[in-house]
């Protein structure tokens, strides 16, 4: 999924990350899906946080979009794209891309130059 996600990039808002990796406390309490970022191991500039909601009759709603604005307020101040990774799509305003099963398709593939 996360290496899906990088060859999908940019999509609206959120720009072209090389990386993308996971990130949460030893306690749990932050806990993100999808960390975008510059480099790795250790990121010089966050690009993108996301959630990925695979459920098949819930979509990512407020509830959701508000735990990650949360968990991206525990990491950083700055306004990060937050991005939505769903089955059943997306019920709210605040994501800046919402990707589902119809997008991940095209991401198994490298882009040809």
């Amino acid at each position: 999924m996360r290496e899906a996600l990088v060859r999908l990039l940019p999509v609206g808002e959120v720009p072209t990350a090389p990386v993308v990796g996971g990130y949460w406390t030893r306690s749990n309490d932050v806990e993100i899906d999808l960390v975008g970022a510059d480099r790795e191991p250790v990121a010089q500039r966050l690009l993108l946080l996301g959630s990925v909601k695979w459920l098949e009759n819930a979509p990512f709603d407020e509830h959701d979009l508000l735990a990650l604005q949360r968990h991206r307020a525990a990491v950083t101040d700055e306004p990060v794209p937050l991005v939505a990774v769903v089955r059943s799509g997306v019920s709210c305003s605040g994501p800046a891309a919402a990707l589902g099963p119809g997008d991940l398709p095209a991401a198994r593939e490298p882009r040809s130059s």
